[in-house]
């Protein structure tokens, strides 16, 4: 299994920069890894690909070094285990509200003796041809990555029992259903969405896990890589966005 350069960044604390990826593009992800992403975190929560098109995406960020990592749908052990058998090196939880949803995901993430992940010799084994399938549970266990994504309010009394579940890598901030929890849709910078961010990267840092969290601009990027942030992710679309405003204006 490659190396998953990613995990081995935010472990040794350094800063990694990612893209969510909605749209079943490949192209999209070698251009975004040949510019000098880190990883793509390929969203088949809000996205619309199937298992097959996210295969294709992982392929791509192969294709030019780069991490896949992703966001599934549910937390759920046959939803995970079909991504993750495309070859992804990660997956991000939605909705870990308890240390029962981050010990949900870490049994349906690694195999034996971390968890309890499904075993055949699929392409993200390199369908059995390289090394017996011992050898590569050993190695899934030690390169893929579980980030718990910090959403809903329910979570922040939670967190410390979250944060000391045995696999979790590290925990990213969703700020928009944070927002959306807590009474603020669509505000992520009202005092009481801010408050809980720091809150939640506080927590985390003091447990010695890795935070990251999504952002918007560059500014936005720079600013969480000052609360201590690691791991930051930006939209597709808000990086088009962006440009295309920007070449419009003259910029």
């Amino acid at each position: 299994m490659r190396t998953n350069s990613m995990k081995a960044k935010i472990l040794a604390g350094e800063p990694v920069a990612g893209v969510i990826i909605s749209s079943a593009d490949e192209q999209l992800v070698e251009v975004l890894g040949l510019a000098g992403f880190d990883y793509v975190m390929i969203d088949c929560e809000h996205g619309h690909m199937s298992v097959r098109e996210c295969e294709t995406l992982v392929r791509a960020a192969e294709a030019v070094g780069i991490t896949s990592v992703v966001r599934v749908p549910h937390n759920a052990p046959d939803v995970i285990l079909r991504h993750l058998d495309t070859g992804a090196q990660g997956i991000v939880i939605p909705q870990v509200n308890t240390a029962a949803d981050a010990r949900a995901a870490v049994d349906a993430v690694y195999y034996h003796p971390l968890g309890q992940r499904g075993l055949a010799g699929t392409r993200a084994a390199d369908f059995g041809l390289t090394s017996s399938l011992a050898e590569y549970t050993v190695d899934a266990n030690r390169q893929l990555a579980v980030i718990a994504l910090i959403e809903n309010v329910q979570a922040l009394d939670e967190l410390p029992a979250i944060l000391e579940v045995e696999g979790i890598t590290a925990v990213t901030i969703g700020p928009a259903d944070l927002s959306q929890s807590l009474g603020y849709p669509g505000n992520r910078h009202h005092p009481d969405v801010e408050a809980a961010i720091d809150q939640i990267i506080t927590t985390a840092l003091e447990a010695g896990v890795p935070v990251g969290i999504n952002t918007s601009t560059g500014a936005e990027m720079q600013a969480a890589r000052e609360r201590g942030c690691l791991q930051t992710s930006v939209s597709s679309w808000g990086l088009l966005a962006g440009a295309a405003r920007a070449y419009l204006a003259g910029e």
